[in-house]
């Protein structure tokens, strides 16, 4: 999930939600889950690119989506959650975002995108379908942005590392016709969850 999805100030649930309930029960046990901060990683990895039409996938309740859009992008900002789509529509109901509801497990894209970002939505190790999906939403030129909490983040919400595909994996499996731009891991420079999530893990990809 998005920075503003992973990002917060309250301990997260013992169990990690996973369905479309799941996620807005979370949602609804506080008026606002993330902070309103953007990703640092997305601003250092995209600030440099050309703005174009961008989906962050796991946007939560909006913040990375509206930095998109502050900077010329023409964002979809998808989320399974409609709690937290109806909280980030709230918010800025500018043209240049559509929130929509979406799971990555069971929706297709409608299009190809000049960026697709996934801050904090972490894909587990079983599901290469989905890491391949996602990767099929990216246009020719287009960027893969995936920033992760490295595995002692991993562990500080109650979650084995083991159970996710990480950059080298996602490298692998994607195989040709990708350049690895960025991959590794650093400081967030503002850390969060409690201060456990002080660094993140960083993949961007250009599809060439």
């Amino acid at each position: 999930m998005s920075e503003h999805q992973h990002d917060h100030d309250q301990q997260q649930a013992p169990r990690h939600p996973v369905s479309a309930a799941e996620w807005d029960e979370l949602y609804e046990s506080s008026d606002r889950l993330w902070t309103t901060n953007v990703n640092p990683a997305l601003i250092a990895e995209v600030g440099d690119l050309p703005a174009g039409s961008a989906f962050d996938l796991g946007c939560g309740e909006g913040a990375d989506a509206r930095w998109l859009a502050d900077h010329g992008w023409t964002v979809v900002g998808a989320d399974i959650s409609t709690v937290a789509l109806k909280r980030a529509a709230a918010t800025d109901s500018r043209e240049t975002i559509t929130w929509l509801p979406f799971d990555v497990t069971a929706d297709q894209f409608d299009r190809t995108y000049d960026l697709v970002a996934l801050s904090y939505f972490h894909i587990a190790s079983d599901d290469v379908a989905v890491l391949q999906k996602i990767a099929d939403a990216v246009g020719p030129g287009g960027t893969l942005l995936v920033v992760m909490h490295d595995p002692e983040g991993i562990r500080a919400h109650g979650r084995s590392p083991d159970g996710f595909l990480w950059p080298r994996d996602m490298v692998r499996l994607l195989g040709e016709g990708w350049e690895v731009v960025t991959d590794e891991a650093r400081d967030r420079g503002i850390p969060a969850g409690g201060g456990h999530h002080v660094r993140d893990v960083v993949l961007r990809m250009r599809r060439v």
